[in-house]
């Protein structure tokens, strides 16, 4: 774990040199196989909706915290809730939140250009979708984008043991499991489909739909902003993500809490996100200026 974060000078790395890194890609891969798993243990309504609630929780810690948050600084939060949603996150087994933020901004800076590893149109459909960070000049955190991140010491513990939250979270689908089948037998629930649809499903589900927004994201929708990228809005996509679907916007103007711009533009991490204020667990909010709104372009491609 020594070189997880590492110094380095301001020169960008050469993506199509990346290559892939077997001590992270071989658990991932086994995460998927691991899926298969549900055919031995069956299925309950339990199961399932046991699946879409952890799919749900981390989603919106992925979209809310790690993306809304840590990435763009959006909105406030204190220490112990960062901390709180920071290890949430790492739950959805992608790293830590340093890491993601690193690597997000670093896509923010030279997006869908040769320099960003999760382009489509510069590297393809696999390589954007999950390839780039299987590769080994991926696992370290550039600390030169993140120095806002690096004085919380929590954090820093967290990224470099972002693999402890995810394992844990595991073992606490197992202890679910047990105790539906003791005290709510009616339920259906076993242990093996508490850990399989809970953990491994939910875990594979949100992999994908969180990819979905460099690989798909940039290639189908609408253009409602014109920006220097190909990003796009698109509703399915925003829909199983909770909001990040309106990427055209969010490149427009990343800047702001709210990625749905329009009242019908759903953006459930959003609404989420303002429960939470309204609790006073986070505060000001950055929001969408009106002269913003107004640089939509007249006919979306």
């Amino acid at each position: 774990m020594a070189n997880h974060f590492i110094e380095e000078a301001d020169h960008e790395p050469d993506v199509t040199k990346w290559r892939i890194r077997w001590v992270e890609t071989i658990p991932y891969i086994l995460l998927h196989v691991a899926c298969v798993a549900v055919f031995w243990v069956g299925f309950s309504w339990a199961a399932l909706a046991l699946c879409l609630g952890m799919y749900i929780i981390r989603m919106f810690a992925i979209t809310g915290f790690y993306h809304r948050y840590f990435s763009h600084k959006t909105f406030s939060a204190n220490r112990p809730v960062q901390f709180l949603m920071g290890l949430l996150g790492t739950s959805a087994v992608q790293r830590g939140p340093i890491w993601w933020a690193a690597h997000h901004r670093d896509h923010h800076s030279h997006s869908d250009t040769h320099l960003d590893p999760h382009s489509p149109k510069q590297h393809g459909f696999w390589k954007s979708h999950c390839g780039w960070f299987l590769c080994k000049e991926a696992a370290p955190v550039r600390v030169r984008l993140v120095k806002d991140w690096m004085k919380f010491p929590e954090l820093v513990w967290l990224d470099r043991n972002h693999h402890v939250p995810a394992i844990a979270t595991a073992f606490l689908m197992l202890g679910a499991g047990y105790l539906a089948a003791a005290f709510f037998p009616s339920l259906g629930l076993t242990v093996g489909q508490a850990l399989v649809w809970g953990f491994f499903v939910s875990t594979v589900l949100c992999y994908h739909g969180t990819y979905t927004i460099n690989s798909l994201a940039h290639v189908w929708g609408r253009r409602d902003y014109q920006t220097k990228d190909d990003s796009r809005n698109n509703f399915f996509l925003a829909l199983i993500t909770l909001g990040e679907g309106w990427h055209n916007n969010h490149h427009h103007y990343p800047a702001t809490v709210r990625q749905g711009f329009r009242w019908w533009e759903l953006d459930p991490t959003w609404w989420i996100l303002c429960a939470m204020k309204a609790v006073g667990l986070v505060k000001n909010f950055k929001g969408v200026p009106e002269h913003i709104q107004k640089q939509r372009i007249q006919s979306p491609a």
